[in-house]
């Protein structure tokens, strides 16, 4: 039988593989520097900042199938074109963001006519494209995807348009709709730099039955302590006791293990008076007890090839019934199938020395000052971001399809609210109760984070790092060793 959802997304694949790139050849044209230029090595998802793309099988040999299939996008690409005007979007390949420029197609252009061409690509190369892009204030991208870690250090630049002025003469936006969590995380002295597409916080999902057979209690707030003592318990050869991010990139590994780190009392810089870097801290007694928990946890209880294990994989394995447990991104629960989420409860993330540790995200959209239709790419933003939105996609796909965490009106509609009555409420108390400027028991540089630090050199320092934790994972290495080769990359910074 054709399965028209894996043809689209193998296409859509191919054609972010050709379209990175284009863009990056583009963007490191003329400079032999360029390309030593530093970046996420994030592969996850959404995020999940947790959810991105499969990288599956699709960057073999094109076969035959795959140019029939560059061929039919060819032809949805001139369908597309109808618009008067056109605006180029940079976003990450995820469900609820593919799902978008679907309906993007079908009902913002023929209503605009402004034509949306959509460059689709992984977690890791739309990090890369757009902080090169936007930083140098090139021209490929009228609207960018950005998260809760690039808006507020882009907008502090003053490499993005400020969006109070355009919220406030919307007669749509709403901008005081705006969860205040999110809306404060994607601002800069009260100003607001994106518009959140989806927000999220994390928490722990189980499977309820799996758990009660076994006499166990899953508590509401639970400590990893128990957690763990858990996922031992239930781990047999057929189910995996807990699904754990163990894949390379300060997003995917990274945002985890760091809110674990936190709660163990650790952190990976002191800050100095003035908020700057400070002495690096990866040799210290928290962080080592933080990194042996998590790695002595998957190896123990986790799922089989943890090291190359993020979002999409976990979510895999947990809807296929190979996990009793995932600690992860609150929009998985939007994400499952509905007799999945009949047979999965919720705990708040784990804690440990901190009264909470989940973490706060959001996919966002910005217009970067260099675009050429600022009303055009403000006037997309806006269709995609505001509670119309939601009316159009709980008519076309049912409530509890609707992208969660962002406005506050969501949750108060009865028909959202009974469509996801398993999660709805757990996740925004996850998302209020996500400790975003105060995530661990010591101060920190740069701007507010919980499962990322937020200055700019977090990007290499949590990826190089995660390389080698993600190796202590396999095995490759011991904890030990990636500890301290981690502590000399962050002390390249510290000032």
């Amino acid at each position: 039988m054709f399965d028209e959802s894996s043809h689209r997304s193998r296409k859509l694949t191919l054609l972010s593989l050709l379209a990175a790139f284009a863009i990056l050849a583009a963007a490191c044209g003329g400079s032999s520097e360029s390309s030593d230029g530093g970046g996420s090595d994030d592969s996850s998802s959404e995020s999940g900042d947790s959810d991105s793309g499969d990288s599956g099988d699709d960057g073999e040999a094109m076969e035959d199938d795959d140019e029939e299939a560059m061929e039919e996008d060819g032809d949805d690409g001139e369908a597309m074109a109808e618009g008067d005007r056109s605006i180029t979007v940079a976003l990450v390949g995820n469900d609820n963001i593919e799902r978008m420029g679907e309906l993007a197609a079908e009902f913002f252009t023929p209503e605009t006519g402004i034509t949306v061409n959509l460059t689709v690509l992984d977690e890791q190369t739309l990090r890369e494209v757009t902080t090169r892009d936007v930083g140098a204030g090139g021209e490929q991208f009228d609207v960018v995807q950005i998260g809760m870690y690039e808006t507020p250090q882009f907008g502090a630049n003053g490499w993005l348009v400020p969006l109070n002025d355009l919220a406030a003469a919307s007669d749509t936006y709403d901008i005081d709709d705006l969860i205040p969590a999110v809306r404060n995380g994607l601002s800069v002295d009260g100003e607001l730099y994106s518009s959140p597409f989806y927000a999220e916080s994390s928490f722990v999902m189980y499977r309820a039955d799996l758990l009660e057979e076994a006499g166990l209690t899953m508590p509401d707030a639970p400590t990893w302590e128990e957690v763990a003592e858990i996922a031992r318990a239930i781990d047999s050869d057929e189910v995996a006791g807990i699904c754990l991010r163990g894949k390379p990139g300060w997003g995917d590994l990274g945002a985890a293990f760091t809110t674990v780190l936190n709660t163990f009392g650790g952190t990976w810089w002191l800050a100095n008076d003035d908020g700057s870097i400070g002495e690096a801290q990866v040799d210290q007694p928290e962080f080592a007890e933080a990194l042996n928990f998590y790695v002595d946890l998957l190896n123990d209880a986790g799922e089989d090839d943890a090291a190359n294990s993020s979002f999409n994989e976990c979510k895999t394995l947990y809807e296929e019934g190979r996990v009793a447990m995932w600690y992860d991104a609150t929009v998985a629960a939007s994400l499952f199938p509905e007799d999945v989420v009949a047979n999965t409860a919720f705990a708040l993330a784990p804690t440990q020395e901190t009264d909470a540790s989940g973490w706060l995200w959001a996919w966002t959209l910005a217009i970067p000052v260099s675009t050429s239709d600022q009303d055009a790419a403000w006037q997309f933003i806006d269709w995609a971001t505001n509670a119309d939105y939601h009316e159009l996609i709980a008519e076309q796909d049912g409530w509890r399809a609707v992208p969660p965490g962002t406005r506050q009106s969501l949750y108060e509609r009865p028909e959202y609210l009974e469509a996801a009555d398993a999660f709805a409420q757990r996740t925004l108390d996850a998302m209020l109760a996500a400790p975003i400027d105060n995530p661990g028991t010591t101060p920190r540089p740069g701007l507010p984070g919980v499962q990322y630090v937020g200055v700019p050199e977090f990007q290499d320092v949590g990826t190089r790092c995660t390389e080698l934790f993600s190796a202590a994972i396999a095995g490759s290495i011991s904890v030990d060793d990636a500890l301290a080769d981690c502590q000399i990359i962050a002390s390249e910074v510290s000032s």
